[in-house]
């Protein structure tokens, strides 16, 4: 059951162990992330909620012309692995991107608020010996 789309852009987000994809199709300004509403997926959480919004927000304020035209923007995304932080920042990574892709100009504002910047952080190996990356046995004296 493929619904044929008017895809305005793509982008992808990545986060610790999350990957989000997202399109943004013409629409009536709704988040659907997993074929659920944004908030419910999230579980009503303001920090991801905000997150998610964020990169679209600062578009709107910078770019006033537009403005009608970023309204009307679905945001569907499909997010896979991690938890809900690091999905609400892959998610958040992906739509400043797919906005980039639709105008150029976008890019400069969103550049300077960090929203086209991976978080370079992962989880550091385990190293042989130890428990944990750094975890060791207890030392005994004797």
């Amino acid at each position: 059951m493929t619904i044929k789309m008017n895809i305005l852009s793509r982008g992808i987000g990545r986060r610790k162990e999350a990957t989000a994809q997202v399109e943004l199709i013409h629409g009536s300004g709704q988040f659907i992330i997993n074929g659920l509403p944004g908030t419910l997926y999230l579980q009503q959480n303001p920090r991801s909620v905000l997150a998610i919004d964020s990169p679209l927000n600062q578009v709107k304020k910078e770019h006033l012309e537009d403005l009608n035209k970023l309204e009307s923007l679905d945001v569907i995304v499909k997010v896979q692995g991690g938890g809900l932080m690091g999905q609400a920042d892959a998610i958040k990574l992906a739509v400043a991107r797919a906005l980039c892709e639709i105008k150029e100009e976008y890019r400069k504002s969103l550049k300077g608020e960090g929203f086209l910047t991976q978080d370079s952080r992962i989880k550091e190996r385990r190293k042989y010996g130890l428990r944990k990356a750094r975890k060791a046995a207890q030392y005994h004296k004797r």
